[in-house]
């Protein structure tokens, strides 16, 4: 039988609103003592009269101490639960994407805190998070199995959120032959991506239907891909007509990868690299005096926590503004940003400033958010982490 956690009195009202975290400070720590569980070690929380809330698993070792696995009684996290709860978020990824190519589970938002995993047709990319993920791992793998039958699957296990739950990372194949590379198609176009050297896991799918809003808007246009990673957008734009795209990656492999994926879409005349630093690299081209009618900024995260913000806000500042000094007079800026602890109204204005400092008006015309393949759990705001606006950038007025 499970441990119990007990919450100190009015403590479970953010849970009954849907949040699936329980931090260590709700916890009636003389009555049920975190003291003595393993990390990952499942839970079952009570509220202050002892009444059942949730099952959960715990790890005592992180600010946030247990997470709510399932609000019923009679189901624990087993492998049962995590092939229903594969089944329900299948429907939503078939219901709004046509081929195979998606994020298939996106933790708390799909019932699963601390899993995420990414299709790539009939291969598999997982990522644990937490420790108690970690312990249901065989579970996680025959549960995929039961339900696609994939040909491989990888442990994608390198992020240094695992460090904050006491957990090594590592890479490691959970099953079958994992390819070096394997291809997807979005919006008809293929891309080659590596699964264990690539970034994340290998693709951004989150920004799929932010690229879906840019395209019809590209057509014999010059186009400016920057932070490029393999060529998402900028790629995408050539085969959608853009005269130009110039896609701009610190990474040599990254843009290596860029002109493969040119290839595969017949657009190499019009796809080009550069290799640099984003705001060294603007900056020589607004030296050198180059023009473009649409520029898309889509960097890492600046702000990874929150003392990191005003120092983050600075740099998107930067960014957008060398962005828009080498926009032409009526050009199209698409800025982004993944960086939870930057919230959309924060770097709207950012975007603005940045716009005043170059003496430019911009009129919003459009935003983004992630795609439906990374739903948003309406009671947890840490799962709405991605913006994007679609600026017109005019002289000013």
């Amino acid at each position: 039988m499970s441990a119990a956690l007990r919450l100190k009195p009015n403590q479970d009202k953010r849970l009954r609103a849907g949040h699936l975290w329980v931090y260590s400070n709700e916890i009636d720590t003389k009555e049920t003592p975190l003291k003595g569980l393993s990390p990952g070690q499942p839970v079952v929380i009570e509220n202050a009269q002892g009444k059942f809330v949730a099952h959960a698993y715990a790890n005592p070792n992180s600010l946030i101490c247990a997470r709510l696995v399932s609000r019923d009684p009679k189901h624990e996290l087993t492998q049962s639960l995590i092939v229903h709860r594969l089944k329900i978020a299948l429907s939503l990824r078939e219901r709004f994407t046509p081929e195979p190519f998606y994020r298939w589970v996106f933790g708390e938002a799909d019932g699963l805190p601390g899993l995420v995993i990414d299709r790539f047709g009939d291969h598999v990319v997982v990522q644990l998070t937490t420790a108690g993920m970690e312990l249901m791992k065989a579970d996680v793998v025959e549960a995929i199995v039961k339900v696609i039958s994939p040909r491989s699957i990888l442990f994608k296990n390198d992020s240094s959120i695992r460090e904050l739950e006491g957990i090594e990372r590592y890479i490691e194949v959970g099953l079958g032959e994992v390819p070096d590379r394997v291809q997807l198609r979005e919006a008809g176009v293929t891309f080659e991506v590596a699964l264990a050297e690539g970034q994340k896991t290998g693709w951004f799918y989150d920004q799929a239907f932010n690229r879906n809003l840019l395209m019809p808007h590209v057509d014999g246009k010059r186009v400016l891909d920057v932070c490029s990673y393999v060529g998402g957008w900028g790629v995408r734009a050539a085969v959608s007509g853009a005269s130009e795209s110039v896609c701009v990656d610190v990474s040599a492999h990254a843009l290596e990868q860029v002109d493969v994926n040119a290839k595969l879409n017949n657009v190499v005349d019009q796809v080009r690299t550069h290799r640099g630093d984003a705001f060294e690299t603007l900056r020589q081209m607004k030296q050198a005096g180059e023009q473009f009618d649409v520029i898309v900024v889509d960097p890492p995260a600046f702000v990874k926590r929150k003392k990191d913000l005003k120092e983050g806000a600075l740099a998107y500042r930067r960014l957008n503004e060398a962005a828009i000094s080498l926009l032409s007079k009526d050009g199209l800026l698409v800025s982004a940003s993944c960086s939870f602890h930057m919230e959309r109204d924060h770097l709207l204005r950012t975007i603005q400033q940045a716009g005043r400092h170059s003496d430019r008006h911009l009129q919003l015309l459009m935003t983004g958010q992630q795609s439906p393949d990374h739903p948003v759990h309406p009671a947890i705001p840490e799962t709405a982490y991605l913006k994007a606006f679609y600026l017109r950038v005019l002289p000013t007025m």
